[in-house]
């Protein structure tokens, strides 16, 4: 089986991150972002991906050319010369993805986080007889998005409903798809949208079911979401692989971290944290509600909650870094500096405070 993962543009809702590195590549949970997609991929079989991306593909390459080679998969790029919206990137990789098997393949948002049922997704596909199936998930506020409308017992989509003002349901597209060869056919070389012009064709031929995503789901394309989801993310690992999660009189709730991290004493750790490797975290450092990427030193003392601090970055001592801040790659924050939401460039030395939200070049 093949799948093709919509990477697209520059990633500009998760800058500075992005400024670094294309933002698939971003670590989440201590991996990047399209790793956790690509190896759920290769554990129900898929044999090669294929990125649709219009923004540095030798970059995603170059690194992804390791994994290739240890998860035994192959990965290729389908690179546009202009952006071809969700569906064109279908239409340019057409030759890469159709192989004359006839089987469905994959198509993935690579910002959407999950527990990946892909195995379950095949069956249901392969059950219904159907064109296409898209995975739906459960919403409290379904009138900022667009609502699938479809047969409780069969899947069968019936419209879709684009940010309804009554209730039509509660259901939204998930951005995970398995699709037969011959939607291909319906799509042409140009820009243009999957939600919005081929699904709901298909959807009118009565050949488009829907499956309700079991678990968590979540879009990390911004640093608010990207927090939020890595709650869920940890909180699913704590169900299904305990024996992953950090333990210890200094954790709170759910926290990873990563092997060759070092902790100090008197730290207090938690919830929903991840500490990637190479990390120093100092004696009575306090953090909760983060991401602190690889190689990354916090001094003693410092207090860090609801942000992301970038690859390589340091934190002072006594510094308190909270309420979205978003350090990226290699800043260096001085002592007893407190951060508000400041949303801070890569290679930038921080010496007084930001006390309210705001962009440091």
């Amino acid at each position: 089986m093949k799948a093709l993962i919509l990477v697209g543009g520059f990633g500009t809702r998760l800058r500075p991150l992005t400024l670094s590195v294309p933002k698939p590549l971003v670590d989440f949970a201590n991996k990047p972002m399209i790793l956790h997609q690509i190896e759920a991929l290769k554990d129900v079989g898929v044999t090669e991906v294929v990125l649709a991306i219009n923004y540095q593909p030798e970059v995603m390459l170059n690194f992804l050319k390791d994994f290739e080679s240890r998860l035994g998969i192959k990965i290729t790029c389908s690179q546009e010369t202009e952006p071809l919206g969700t569906a064109g990137p279908l239409a340019l990789a057409r030759d890469k993805l159709v192989d004359g098997s006839g089987e469905p393949f994959f198509v993935l948002n690579s910002d959407v986080i999950s527990e990946y049922p892909f195995a379950e997704l095949i069956k249901f596909h392969k059950a219904h007889g159907g064109e296409a199936t898209i995975m739906v998930t459960k919403v409290d506020e379904p009138s900022k998005y667009g609502v699938v409308v479809m047969e409780e017992e069969t899947g069968k989509v019936d419209r879709f409903v684009e940010k309804p003002k009554i209730f039509v349901g509660n259901k939204i597209n998930a951005g995970i798809y398995l699709l037969n060869p011959s939607v291909l056919d319906r799509i042409e070389l140009r820009p243009t949208s999957i939600e919005k012009e081929v699904f709901p064709r298909i959807a009118a031929d009565q050949k488009l079911y829907a499956k309700v995503l079991p678990g968590f789901w979540m879009d990390i394309g911004q640093p608010r979401d990207y927090i939020t989801g890595l709650r869920l993310y940890l909180d699913s690992l704590r169900k299904k692989s305990p024996y992953k999660l950090a333990v210890g009189a200094h954790i709170v709730g759910n926290v990873l971290v990563h092997e060759s991290a070092v902790i100090g004493e008197g730290c207090l750790i938690g919830p929903d944290v991840a500490i990637g490797p190479g990390c120093v975290v100092e004696s009575g450092v306090r953090l909760a509600r983060c991401t602190v990427m690889r190689g990354v030193r916090i001094k003693k003392h410092a207090c860090i909650s609801s942000s992301i601090i970038g690859w390589h970055s340091t934190v002072g001592q006594w510094s308190r870094i909270e309420n979205m801040t978003i350090l990226g790659e290699d800043v260096h924050v001085g002592d007893e500096v407190y951060s508000n939401g400041g949303v801070v460039l890569p290679h930038k030395e921080i010496k007084s405070s930001i006390l309210k939200p705001e962009i440091v070049m």
